[in-house]
């Protein structure tokens, strides 16, 4: 009995390390600014940025953009929305590689945005409200 909760530890374990190594090897900028081929990454990511900086945009610890104050203009929707999708297909390449949910992999990685959420921005936890740095 000992030896099969040993080997079960042990897979945990190698699959845990699977996923972080899988994880770094996704480049930030492929999550952080990532989008569909089609969509126009300049006009989305400046479209964004401009939207963290006013205090309308922020990173979620769900590994997502979200609305600071519930909803924002159109073209800020809309750039949140294609970049967003880029990242949920991110995550699930990052799933199937690793072999963890999606969500999983975009925790993890919204972990990591949230620790590079630079001062003056929003941020917000998985159980909490929104907060600026």
């Amino acid at each position: 009995m000992n030896a099969m909760f040993d080997t079960l530890k042990s897979k945990s374990r190698a699959a845990a390390l699977g996923f972080v190594l899988a994880l770094a090897a996704v480049p930030a900028a492929s999550v952080l600014g990532a989008v569909p081929a089609l969509a126009d990454l300049a006009s989305d990511k400046a479209t964004v940025d401009a939207a963290k900086a006013a205090g309308t945009v922020g990173e979620q610890a769900d590994g997502y953009l979200g609305f600071v104050n519930g909803s924002a203009d159109a073209a800020t929707t809309a750039a949140v929305s294609e970049i967003n999708a880029a990242r949920r297909a991110v995550y699930a390449n990052t799933a199937a590689k690793s072999g963890v949910t999606p969500e999983a992999a975009a925790q993890a990685t919204g972990a990591q945005l949230l620790g590079k959420v630079p001062a003056g921005q929003y941020f917000k936890p998985l159980d909490g409200s929104w907060s600026k740095k």
